[in-house]
């Protein structure tokens, strides 16, 4: 038999908060479209449901759905407070939801990650942030790869721009040099373990937007580029050096496919905007958050679902806007099961042009510029930013590249497989001085291929190649590359 309890009737005009806990043994559980039901409410975002990750939650129901408008940011909002925080936006109960910028107790620059499905507010999300770094007076690196389309009023509002992936490549490298050959070395020789901000140098911020593209199976730097993300992560934090990563995705094969990178940043500042149906898996599996965690979906409209008649008037008409812009969970934040919205950011309709309200947002003023004493670590990448010369470089990092997958490609067959001939000729190609087939044989197996068990295969595939005129005989038993 099964037997049902009504849920108490709610008042149309209050704010209803009910908590609720299970017997000591079970972990709490709820499903928000039955919660809504239970509470006859048609719009379940009315309903904001917080838990401890283990028996008790706190559930609110509010008249309706708290996070429909929200303001623009107040300048005391972007000013970071005594303990390294900005205001980001509210939480569902009007409370004000804040992110951090620099840790002041530990002296540690600020590692971080903000996901988020396409339509989502990421890059409104980026610029807000990006704006309270130059009214903090923090040195802002940003790699903008949608080719400087996500945050085209960032131009001239940070201290370097980059919108390639070689431009992108060439700022980590800088930036992993900031942190190991100049800072590092500088604050040993003071005996500092941690960063002040402005003694001597300013914070540093470097953010990756759209970072998969950088970072996903089969991206061209996608080896450099993690390697980078790395290094920068561990070195940097001390020295004053922090870093984000922007993407769209929470899988851990969109990052790198790095465990030791994840691992690294979900230390730090977690942003999860609207997400897609798999990714709330992931990050429970990848740690993000504990196990059994639920959050509420994020929708992809406010506006609640009525059933129509298929024939009714009108029925096609109903504007289907996506308008949950900026809801998001600060899963680093005191509260990370609890919903809440960023500031709204810019006009609300798109403008033909730069838009003026984001703009204002980075205030006047030139933005922070990297110290004098780290310029020669950065190198000539950073005196290019902004310049013609700057597609010189890039086309150097793009040669680099072609060269180095050209020589992987060499020890490669069709399958994946490597080529003994293929492999042969890459080692006689990077020796000056004729080699015999056993010498050979010792470097082609040092080349990470499968392993070549006899010498005589070697000496086959030589007599192949010297045949076709790919490799000479130079005495009697030595080869080398055909010149």
């Amino acid at each position: 038999m099964t037997i049902t309890t009504a849920a108490p009737a709610l008042p149309d005009d209050q704010i209803v908060e009910l908590m609720v806990q299970v017997p000591p043994g079970q972990v709490i559980k709820y499903d928000l479209a039955a919660l809504a039901s239970a509470f006859e409410i048609a719009d379940p975002g009315r309903i904001a449901v917080e838990t401890d990750g283990s028996r008790h939650a706190l559930v609110t129901v509010y008249p309706s759905n708290p996070l429909t408008e929200m303001p623009p940011p107040s300048a005391e909002d972007m000013l970071m407070d005594a303990h390294g925080r900005i205001v980001v936006g509210r939480y569902h109960n009007g409370r004000p939801a804040r992110r951090r910028l620099f840790d002041p107790s530990t002296g540690s620059a600020v590692r971080a990650l903000t996901f988020g499905t396409t339509g989502a507010g990421k890059s409104r999300t980026v610029q807000y942030m990006l704006a309270c770094e130059k009214r903090n007076g923090i040195v802002s690196w940003y790699g903008d790869l949608k080719g400087g389309q996500s945050a085209p009023e960032a131009r001239g509002q940070v201290d370097w721009i980059a919108t390639s992936p070689e431009e992108v490549i060439l700022m980590l490298r800088a930036a992993v040099a900031v942190a190991q050959q100049c800072r590092q070395p500088r604050y040993t020789a003071l005996g500092r373990n941690a960063f002040l901000i402005g003694d001597p140098d300013p914070l540093l911020s470097v953010r990756v937007d759209e970072a998969n593209r950088l970072l996903e199976k089969g991206a061209p730097y996608r080896d450099e580029g993690t390697y980078l993300v790395k290094e920068l992560g561990r070195t940097g934090r001390s020295v004053g050096i922090g870093e984000e990563l922007d993407a769209q995705a929470g899988h851990l094969e969109e990052l790198g496919g790095s465990d030791t990178l994840r691992a690294m940043l979900k230390e730090g500042e977690v942003t999860l905007l609207r997400w897609s149906s798999s990714m709330m898996r992931q990050l429970v599996a990848d740690g993000l958050l504990p196990a059994g965690t639920q959050l509420v979906p994020i929708p992809k409209s406010l506006k609640p679902r009525t059933l129509r008649s298929q024939f009714a008037a009108g029925a096609d008409d109903d504007d289907d806007v996506c308008d949950t812009q900026g809801m998001a969970y600060l899963l680093s934040g005191q509260h990370p099961t609890s919903m809440m919205r960023h500031f709204r950011i810019g006009s609300i309709r798109p403008m033909p042009g730069l838009d003026p309200e984001i703009l204002a947002l980075y205030g006047p003023g030139t933005p922070a510029r990297l110290e004098e004493s780290s310029l020669d670590a950065a190198g000539e990448a950073y005196d290019a930013r902004g310049t013609a010369a700057m597609a010189a470089l890039c086309e150097a990092v793009k040669d680099q590249q072609e060269k180095q997958e050209a020589k992987a490609q060499a020890t490669r067959g069709g399958r994946g497989a490597a080529l003994l001939a293929d492999r042969i000729r890459a080692v006689l190609a990077e020796v000056e001085d004729p080699m015999s087939p056993d010498e050979i044989h010792v470097l082609v197996n040092a080349d990470g291929g499968p392993e070549v068990k006899s010498v005589g295969s070697v000496r086959n595939a030589l007599g192949v190649l010297a045949d076709a005129g790919d490799v000479a005989r130079a005495a009697r038993g030595l080869y080398e590359i055909a010149r």
